[in-house]
């Protein structure tokens, strides 16, 4: 058994793994609200021949929960999370939670994510508003006031530190426990004329990518010389002149 072929051929299908994360990362640095993949690796143990031989998983993807920096627009549509919770909207396939709170109001009152999704209140309803009250003002707790006039409230969750995260488009995330509405507002609230930019550090990217880069050549040349190793091998055990 070749082992060093088959353990540099696996730090490269890990490496291109990771290369693809940071692909996509960069790829959404100006997405408000999302959140980064990042990929955890292990070594995986051969024990097929006479020494255990150390080779590199595929990586596992996970996605950041770190949150990203808060940008002040004076958008009163516009509203971003102060801690750890996410709003709820509606997919049409159960809800989703998102840190994007740029919003709009439709022609019917109803208040939606600029993607068109429904936001939704604490027990997971959407939330009507008066389409000719003008722009709302939403307080911490996500109160929701129109000339006044209380018109509902934005629900925050929060997701279980458990939960494994899938991706529903770009910044909303579909947790495998569900949330539970948060009811302590110190920790957690809205804040009125804000966005969440993505928590991607551009220059962090990019080094990873480097390295990354440096790192499968390093990969490809050493595929390369231990496969001519052995076919200088083969030749010279080969040649019975």
């Amino acid at each position: 058994m070749q082992s060093p072929i088959y353990v540099a051929v696996s730090g490269q299908v890990a490496l291109e793994r990771r290369m693809e994360t940071i692909a996509r990362n960069v790829a959404n640095m100006s997405t408000v609200g999302y959140r980064a993949d990042e990929v955890t690796f292990e070594s995986i143990f051969s024990a097929a021949g006479r020494e255990r031989v150390a080779f590199a998983s595929v990586g596992e993807t996970h996605i950041s929960r770190q949150a990203g920096s808060l940008d002040q627009t004076g958008n009163p549509l516009d509203i971003a999370v102060n801690g750890d919770a996410f709003f709820a909207i509606e997919t049409g396939n159960g809800p989703a939670y998102t840190r994007d709170g740029r919003l709009q109001i439709d022609e019917f009152g109803e208040l939606r994510t600029v993607a068109g999704h429904l936001v939704l209140d604490a027990g997971l309803a959407p939330i009507q508003l008066d389409p000719n009250g003008g722009p709302p003002a939403i307080s911490r707790d996500g109160m929701i006031t129109q000339n006044g006039a209380q018109m509902g409230a934005i629900g925050l969750f929060a997701i279980d530190s458990d939960a494994d995260l899938t991706r529903f488009s770009n910044s909303a995330l579909i947790p495998s426990i569900p949330p539970e509405p948060v009811l302590d507002f110190v920790d957690n609230g809205v804040v009125q004329g804000y966005t969440e930019s993505a928590n991607v550090n551009p220059m962090l990217e990019l080094t990873r990518l480097i390295a990354v880069s440096r790192a499968f050549e390093s990969a490809s040349t050493a595929v390369e010389q231990n496969d001519r190793t052995l076919q200088d091998a083969i030749r010279t055990l080969g040649d019975t002149r």
